[in-house]
This record gives structure tokens, C-alpha cells and sequence, in this order.
């Protein structure tokens, strides 16, 4: 068996975020306390929140943007709610290194993450080096219509991968993620730190 394919996700694995940092800025934004931004998009539960429907694909943008405006009584522009709801990310210079290096080495590379349109859009405007050109395959929750850890997500991310599910490297920063991608036969670790991936990587014969 060997790696022919290597998924990451995004969130904490290549770019830091804070939900708290985007809360704030929607917050001042719309004139209301953080706690009810935070309220609309989490909500008491999350897989029934608006923000898990909007990343599942199972809301549209501009549904999204309509919905949160009449919540809180205000109506920015479409564009100045995307970029308070979404200028929240940070590079993770060595990943971004690593797959810089992975890439020019020839490897085949995707990112399979939970994410959503406004994110996405952000993420990959060129302020963050490789993404996307990086990446052979994008295979994210609300194109997909489906979350991790559930199966369908990695179902599809290994149908555009196009090689057997145990010839995939999967690297998350979520243990209930890793256990669905192992459940679905990927090769999956947890992402802790630049040098444990350093060696996961390594273990396979991985090497940038």
C-alpha cells in the first residue's frame, strides 16, 4: 500500500480562524451585543444552527444574508456582512510551506473541509500562497451537501480522488473527523503540531 493521494483540511490544520474575531466584527457591523450574533449563527444547538445549514449547502448566500439582516434589524451590504462573517483566517506558514513543497515534489493534493461559500470565497482571493492552486481537488461541505464526519462527504472525496480509499492521507485537527474518515477507509491523523505531521507523513514515505 502506498499514498498516492493527500487530503487536508483547512481550519487549524492550514489556516488559523476565530469565530469570536468574526462575531465581534458582525456585532459592530449590525449595532447589537456579540451574544446575539453569536445566538443567530450558532444557536442551541448546532447541527440545527443556521451557520451548520449554511456550511452544509442546505442554505443559500444570499438566504444566509437575508435572514441574518432581519434578525438583528440592520442591512449592510451583502458584501460588508461576507467579509465581517468571513476576515477571520491566519496563515499556518509551515502547512502552507509544506504544501508549497508537497506539490512542486508532484504530489496529488485536495482539501476536504466544512466550510462555506463567504469563507471559501475569502480563503482563496490570493491573500493565503496555495490556495487554491495548490490543490488538485476541492472538496468542500457545502458543495457537497454533506459534513463531516458523515460518510458521504468522504464518499465523494475519494470518488474524485480517484484512487482506493486506503491509498488516501487524511490530516484533520478533529478527532470525530478522523474517525469518520478512517470509518469510510482513508489513512487519517490528527493534525497536533507541524512536526507530528512532519512524521505521520514520514511513516508513509511521505517526504517534501
Amino acid at each position: 500500500m502506498a499514498i498516492e493521494f493527500l487530503y487536508f483540511d483547512l481550519g487549524n490544520v492550514l489556516l488559523t480562524f476565530s469565530n469570536e474575531r468574526a462575531s465581534a466584527q458582525l456585532a459592530r457591523l449590525s449595532g447589537v451585543e456579540v451574544a446575539e450574533v453569536e445566538s443567530l449563527l450558532l444557536g442551541p444547538d448546532e447541527k440545527s444552527s443556521f451557520l451548520y445549514r449554511y456550511e452544509r449547502g442546505d442554505v443559500t448566500d444570499e438566504a444566509f444574508y437575508l435572514a441574518f439582516c432581519r434578525a438583528v434589524g440592520a442591512s449592510p451590504t451583502h458584501e460588508e456582512f461576507d467579509l465581517a462573517l468571513s476576515d477571520m483566517f491566519g496563515p499556518i506558514e509551515p502547512s502552507l510551506a509544506l504544501v508549497e513543497m508537497l506539490a512542486a515534489s508532484g504530489y496529488r493534493l485536495g482539501i476536504l473541509s466544512n466550510t462555506n461559500p463567504a469563507h471559501w470565497r475569502l480563503v482563496t482571493d490570493g491573500r493565503f500562497r496555495g490556495l487554491p492552486s495548490a490543490f488538485e481537488q476541492i472538496v468542500t461541505s457545502f458543495n457537497a451537501r454533506s459534513m463531516k464526519p458523515e460518510f458521504s462527504i468522504f464518499e465523494q472525496a475519494i470518488e474524485r480522488a480517484n484512487v482506493p480509499a486506503q491509498d488516501i492521507f487524511f490530516v484533520d485537527d478533529r478527532p470525530e473527523n478522523v474517525e469518520g474518515a478512517r470509518a469510510a477507509g482513508l489513512d487519517a491523523v490528527l493534525y497536533r503540531d507541524h512536526p507530528t505531521l512532519l512524521a505521520d507523513l514520514a511513516e508513509r514515505g511521505i517526504d517534501p
